[in-house]
């Protein structure tokens, strides 16, 4: 089981919203955020108002007790090493006592030297003049040799004494300076504390001396040695810059430049910093080297996340203490909502930082792939079901793979086709290109402007958003024929292009965003990526863009068990980030489908059914709608004389010429058939239906 753990005593300056130029305070969203400026000159305190509310300090006193139980479990395992606390204090006590003792020593072992080097002359001296049988010259001159020897004896004694004196004042003056401050402080604890003041002197007096021997003898330090995230050690200055060389980001003697400390998350999370990289060394070097990053942070690839700053030389580096999005996700924000507007940002999903993304949809479209079960419908459905919430948004849908995804949207959507038939998605196109076009088109320029907008909505209901989602395009065209293919592109090129400024909304999702799933000419102009987890560097560099993978945005990354998770591109030109969409489970689908049905109906803009567009249609129309009212269930065929008497008594008296005109039969269906005994002219409902068509082109 994983902890999330934060040492209580480290400063949390939730930096990423700092730089953006607002504070994020529990309990508001990001559109409720208040702005304030930027303290580029370092006077406002680093720590955020958070931390100083209830929630805080519990938050903070919780990781605490479990960063005690991890850090005592690490002293006691750095006590073996030559690191521990018995070593440095005893490597302490050496060092003070060679401090004490000096190298006054080496000069009274040359004094010493001295002194019994002339001993020995003069013995030689004495011995050569104390022999009997010598000139009286000669003898002079050993004398005079003895008394020099003896005189250069007397004046090393005197050397070597005064060394010694020496030696002795010096090394005394050393121990005093090193014992009276233990002396003080052990006499001022018993004085003012007794015992308990001895030991706690006692304590001081060898935290000094473990202070004194924190180095080994090679120079080394504690935190020198490969301290990591994942061991549970804090992210300092020293790792930052170790972990990039040993990934040869950097070279060996070159250091970071860190723009912001080393600092925690708001929530604890993660380890988060800003740095700026040497000359000469691009951002897409760092962001390429994710796996060597994570060696050396001791984390899984996964927890590495790195973006590229406003300049090319400047990194964001997050390293999370545990597997993002492994959790629970939380309660969508749409299963409270009694209404959007889609005219406004809406919600996405939640970042790595915690923070909700919203996008704009408006003058926008969108792409998103993965394999499958990636989630990338349940991504999609983040944006569908905002805009059922929204009464006036049209809604047509249509599902290549034939699966159950927009079956709930049926009743509300304006068109759509869940069999993945392509004539079905050749009718939806062709009847957005003629007609939503055209009377968009229409009033953008009644409205004087080139395009629609939520001011003009605002006065003029007929203004309002449409969303076009196309789920498995590839399962279209592999069952299309060339021309009806072919036709498909079309016609979804001017929809994509020219209904951006109408307030159409194109979106298109599939399991391999390829040329063959989705064409290039579509692709290209789709704005909004959303690439979830991919089998390969390349399907993800598809969906985001040529290089992303390389620059440490690939999707492959994603692990099976995060579903739902997808590096997100808000428009061109955005950072690339990994977010989590907002997940939906069929009874919560059917309760927020519920409130859209409901918002709709109070507001009139349910689409009309067939039948409902039928009788719209005319006269001639209400009197064909009126004959499938004649039709009982399970009956297909009727006599002619109950089909006009049932018309006459809806008050739409009609001929039997007139019937026969309206609704033409085959030669087939024009025999008499059998009917309690006679023969008798019948309609089948078949014909009825066929006549709808053709007319008025409404399946029924």
């Amino acid at each position: 089981m994983s902890i999330e753990t934060t040492p209580s005593s480290a400063p949390d300056p939730d930096w990423e919203r700092l730089v953006a130029g607002y504070l994020n305070t529990p309990g508001e969203s990001a559109v409720d955020k208040p702005a304030v400026a930027v303290d580029l000159m370092g006077d406002t305190p680093l720590t955020p108002a958070w931390t100083k509310t209830r929630t805080g300090w519990k938050s903070r006193a919780a990781v605490g007790r479990v960063n005690t139980v991890r850090g005592f479990r690490k002293w006691l395992r750095r006590q073996i090493t030559e690191h521990g606390h018995a070593s440095q204090i005893g490597r302490g006590i050496r060092r003070v006592a060679l401090w004490v003792q000096g190298t006054e020593g080496a000069q009274v072992t040359a004094a010493r030297h001295e002194v019994q080097q002339t001993q020995r002359d003069y013995k030689a001296a004495k011995w050569a003049h104390d022999r009997r049988l010598m000139p009286g010259k000669e003898k002079e001159k050993r004398r005079r040799e003895m008394e020099g020897a003896f005189s250069d004896s007397a004046s090393a004694m005197s050397k070597y004494r005064s060394a010694q004196r020496d030696a002795r004042m010096r090394r005394a003056v050393r121990g005093i300076v090193a014992l009276a401050p233990i002396a003080g402080v052990e006499g001022a604890g018993l004085q003012l504390l007794g015992a308990p003041g001895g030991l706690a002197a006692t304590a001081a007096t060898l935290a000094t001396f473990a202070l004194i021997g924190r180095r080994t003898t090679a120079g080394e330090l504690y935190t020198d040695r490969d301290a990591k995230i994942g061991d549970g050690d804090r992210m300092t200055d020293d790792m930052v810059n170790r972990v990039y060389r040993d990934a040869r980001v950097i070279a060996a003697d070159d250091t970071l430049r860190l723009l912001t400390p080393c600092t925690l998350t708001a929530g604890g999370k993660a380890w988060q910093v800003v740095f700026q990289l040497p000359s000469g060394t691009p951002a897409k070097k760092a962001l390429g080297a994710r796996e060597s990053l994570a060696n050396g942070f001791g984390v899984s690839v996964q927890q590495i996340h790195q973006t590229r700053g406003d300049r090319e030389d400047t990194v964001h580096l997050r390293v999370s203490l545990k597997l993002p999005f492994s959790s629970k996700p939380s309660r969508g924000p749409l299963l409270d909502a009694e209404k959007v507007n889609l005219w406004q940002p809406i919600r996405m999903g939640v970042n790595l930082r915690g923070e909700e993304v919203f996008t704009s949809w408006v003058e926008r479209s969108g792409l998103f792939g993965g394999e499958p079960g990636s989630g990338k419908s349940a991504a999609a459905n983040d944006l569908l079901l905002a805009a059922a919430l929204d009464p006036t948004v049209r809604m047509y849908l249509a599902d290549g793979k034939a699966g159950a995804d927009i079956t709930p949207f049926e009743p509300i959507a304006t068109m759509f086709d869940t069999d993945g038939d392509p004539d079905k998605l050749l009718d939806i196109l062709q009847y957005m290109w003629d007609v939503e076009i055209k009377e968009r088109r229409a009033l953008a320029k009644e409205h004087g402007s080139r395009k629609l907008t939520e001011a003009m909505a605002a006065v003029d209901p007929r203004v309002c958003l449409a969303v076009l989602l196309v789920d498995e395009w590839s399962s279209y065209g592999a069952a299309a024929d060339q021309k009806t293919r072919q036709e498909m592109e079309r016609l979804l090129r001017l929809i994509v292009q020219q209904g951006r400024a109408l307030g159409i909304i194109s979106l298109a999702a599939t399991q391999k965003p390829d040329s063959d799933s989705v064409p290039t000419g579509i692709r290209d102009i789709l704005s909004i990526r959303w690439a979830m987890r991919c089998l390969t560097p390349q399907a993800s560099d598809t969906i985001l863009g040529q290089g992303y993978a390389s620059a440490g945005h690939s999707a492959q990354d994603i692990l099976k068990s995060q579903r739902g998770v997808g590096i997100y591109m808000d428009g061109e030109g955005a950072e690339p980030d990994l977010v989590r969409g907002d997940y939906y489970d069929d009874d919560e689908v059917a309760a927020i489908m519920g409130r859209a049905y409901a918002l709709r109906q109070e507001a009139g803009t349910l689409p009309l059914g067939p039948l409902d567009r039928l009788r719209a249609a005319g006269e001639d129309g209400e009197m064909l709608a009126t004959l499938f009212d004649l039709y009982p269930e399970g009956v297909e065929l009727l006599p002619a004389a109950r089909v006009t008497e049932g018309l006459a008594a809806a008050g739409h008296p009609v001929t039997a010429d007139r019937l026969a005109v309206l609704v033409p039969r085959t030669d087939e269906e024009k025999r008499r058939q059998e009917v309690n005994g006679s023969k008798v002219s019948v309609y089948p409902l078949a014909a009825v239906r066929r006549a709808v068509l053709d007319r008025y082109d409404i399946a029924l």
